[in-house]
């Protein structure tokens, strides 16, 4: 196979520039030959003629030669250039040989160099695509993650950015943030993709809900516990437009397709208002509030019946932890019991759980 072969095969096969290709092929022979010719000043050219590369070395005309590989006579430097005379420098062709050492070095830099671009390349078809969702397939699962394809390109999905106790199944079809793109790669690939953050969820927001996508209905904050709950705190510019109604759907028909790719993940919509009291109920979520006191800017005294607790606090402290996030405030909870509530009631801070 020659170099024409060579190169229609990377051509056809990596996309590569063809130009680029000739050049990238003629660095890496002159790469082998000045290894092993170092004190020669030496040329590689691309014949497409013969598909061919031609080394050449640099020689200075003499009347007499002395130093074989550096002079040349007059005589013989006519037959390549005419107009040459003594003392002038001329490209002839060398007909020095390589070993199996310098070969090595040829494919060597041939080899790198071709990677190099191949990374520009994925690097300029992604850069713009960062920050939005991607489709690809699980290509491979590993230990520290998955690798996905997209398209041509191999993108990562480490477990620190997926969702908890999703499972890696080859073959399947996944989407995600894509997260960053890198220069050159980290775990073979250049793409990282990511499935945990609030930017995946406001993204399928904006896939599967059209007044989203259009900002009739815009997210202006959202607070995520991957693999529990998250909470999205939602506006309307449209004031003919409910934006909770919107995003869940009639009987949760919108939404679901998003719970669907989260794995079940639990999603409390929330009107965002200017009302904390309202905003504070809201958050608080499946919890039935009796009485909301704001104390300061910061800081809310929640009243609640005794049964509310727990789904006040949620697993672990998840849902006052959430609640207290997209508020902005210390939410401080406070047990009603049936008589005489003020007097029996049991302050509770978000600290203290």
């Amino acid at each position: 196979m020659n170099l024409v072969d060579v190169i229609n095969q990377l051509v056809e096969e990596r996309g590569l520039d063809r130009n680029i290709l000739n050049s990238i092929i003629c660095e890496g022979i002159l790469a082998a030959y000045q290894k092993k010719y170092e004190n020669l000043e030496l040329k590689v050219d691309y014949n497409k003629k013969t598909g061919e590369a031609e080394v050449k070395v640099k020689k200075i005309v003499v009347p007499t030669v002395e130093v074989e590989d550096e002079e040349i006579s007059l005589r013989k430097a006519k037959n390549i250039e005419a107009s040459v005379e003594l003392d002038d420098e001329i490209w002839v062709p060398f007909d020095g040989k390589i070993g199996r050492i310098e070969t090595l070095k040829a494919k060597q830099v041939i080899s790198e160099k071709i990677k190099s671009i191949e990374y520009e390349i994925v690097y300029k078809s992604f850069k713009d695509k960062e920050g939005t969702i991607v489709y690809g397939v699980v290509h491979r699962c590993e230990r520290s993650g998955a690798l996905v394809k997209l398209g041509d390109a191999l993108a990562f999905l480490p477990n620190s950015l997926s969702i908890p106790d999703e499972k890696c199944n080859v073959g399947h079809p996944i989407r995600a943030v894509l997260k960053e793109v890198l220069t050159a790669p980290r775990n073979e690939s250049q793409l990282v993709l990511d499935r945990r953050s609030p930017a995946f969820l406001k993204g399928l927001f904006e896939l599967e809900i059209p007044e989203v996508f259009e900002k009739l209905v815009e997210i202006k904050k959202i607070v995520r516990i991957a693999g529990y709950k998250s909470k999205v705190a939602v506006v309307s510019n449209d004031s003919n437009i409910d934006p909770v109604g919107t995003c869940v759907g009639i009987g949760g028909a919108r939404i679901k397709p998003i719970l669907k790719e989260i794995g079940g993940e639990k999603i409390d919509v929330i009107r965002l208002t200017d009302s904390i009291s309202e905003l504070v109920r809201d958050s608080l979520k499946p919890a039935q509030i009796d009485k909301v006191e704001i104390l300061d800017k910061n800081t809310v005294r929640v009243w609640l019946p005794e049964d509310q607790r727990s789904s006040a606090i949620g697993k672990m402290g998840q849902n006052i932890n959430l609640a207290s996030q997209i508020t902005g405030m210390d939410i401080q909870l406070v047990e009603v019991k049936e008589a005489k509530k003020e007097e029996s009631s049991k302050s509770i801070n978000l600290e203290d759980i």
